[in-house]
């Protein structure tokens, strides 16, 4: 498309005319110099000022970018203007990349269609209520795009890693000696109380088993005997000595009654047990 085409686009069949001066100087600036007057001889190749529509991502972004140029309001759309210029850069492109193009037809369809429904008149509602407007749709369509493409552009100004900063590398010298920290002795007395009561939770116990002479203690017994006539039953044991010993002892006592050595005696039911030598000693 030539600039004089797309100039009669977007801002009607009137040619914009070119600026008087730039800077207050110059009419304007080239690699950085002012131009004071435009040469006899520039020549502008009829595709420099060409626009591909692969530019824009989608018919809406086309359509939102015609209403945006001309400053025009999105909730009142001048549907035969924007129609008109939308035709027009579809029909340009028709002869270049039909495949591109088919699926701006399907925009033009509609926007055809909401000109075409303006024309008529408005259909009779409940009283109260208002007519819906055809371009209401194509509106809220052309608001959600909007809200969706700016914040797109705000995502695309956050930092990105890869584009806008790297991942820092430093190298670090293996042969440094390593530091290790400081201990408390506060530390040092936790730790080795912890392992007191590990100790403790592990240890084993060991049940030694007492070896007792019976034949000793009967010994015993005959001599705490010798020289009473008769000795109550609880004298002959020491409570002190633990219960295997008791149990030793009675066992003993038991024997020497066996071999009639001593006598069990009681006076009566109920009556105190007394034991006494069944012999009498040399």
């Amino acid at each position: 498309m030539s600039s004089a085409d797309t100039d009669s686009l977007l801002a009607g069949d009137a040619q914009a005319p070119l600026p008087e001066v730039v800077d207050h100087v110059a009419v304007a600036r080239l690699y950085g110099e002012p131009l004071f007057a435009l040469p006899t001889d520039l020549y502008i190749p009829p595709d420099a000022l060409e626009i591909f529509l692969e530019a824009f991502e989608g018919p809406l972004d086309l359509l939102l970018y015609l209403i945006r140029k001309q400053n025009f309001n999105i909730l009142d759309i001048p549907m035969a203007a924007v129609t008109r210029q939308y035709l027009s850069y579809v029909d340009e492109i028709r002869s270049r990349n039909l495949e591109l193009a088919a699926e701006y037809l399907l925009m033009a369809a509609m926007l055809i269609e909401i000109k075409s429904r303006m024309l008529l008149p408005p259909k009779k509602t409940a009283e109260g209520e208002e007519a819906e407007d055809p371009r209401a749709e194509l509106v809220r369509r052309l608001l959600e795009y909007e809200q969706m493409k700016l914040a797109a552009a705000r995502l695309a100004e956050v930092p990105q890693f890869g584009r806008d900063f790297l991942k820092a590398q430093i190298y670090v010298e293996q042969s440094l000696q390593p530091r290790f920290p400081d201990v408390a002795l506060a530390d040092i007395q936790q730790a080795w109380a912890d392992i007191l009561k590990r100790a403790k939770l592990v240890q084993h116990h060991k049940i030694r088993r007492e070896e007792l002479s019976v034949r000793e203690h009967m010994s015993m017994v005959l001599k705490r005997l010798q020289g009473r006539r008769f000795a109550p039953f609880e004298e002959l044991f020491d409570p002190s000595k633990g219960a295997p010993v008791l149990v030793v002892t009675l066992i003993a006592l038991l024997e020497l009654a066996k071999e009639t050595l001593v006598e069990i005696t009681q006076a009566e039911a109920f009556a105190p047990i007394y034991v006494r030598l069944a012999f009498t000693p040399n």
